[in-house]
């Protein structure tokens, strides 16, 4: 029974670890960029898109294609990154535990 207190202790301690992680990761910011810079999508610890910046040398009007698969592109590697952080920052507090639905 004591042994049984003592995991119930751990994982509310855990959670509480992983709650607070989840508050830090509202202010990270990751980046990803596609055409060699020329669009940069900034996205939170959280996948909320912060900022989109496209540089005037890519913008063509008979090419609206290419522009938006640059975004498109720079939107999935920040939402990559983001996923990584979140994995990186939470997996940092469940290690070597198979909990069903924390990852």
């Amino acid at each position: 029974m004591n042994n049984m207190q003592g995991m119930m202790k751990q994982m509310q301690k855990m959670q509480k670890k992983m709650q607070e992680e989840q508050e830090k990761l509202k202010e990270e910011k990751v980046e990803g960029t596609a055409g060699g810079g020329m669009v940069t999508v900034t996205v939170s610890g959280h996948k909320e898109v912060l900022d989109v910046e496209i540089s005037e040398e890519v913008i063509d009007p008979d090419d609206i294609e290419m522009l938006q698969d640059l975004i498109i592109a720079a939107t999935n590697e920040a939402m990559t990154k983001a996923d990584e952080l979140t994995s990186e920052r939470l997996g940092k507090h469940t290690k070597g535990m198979n909990i069903p639905g924390m990852m």
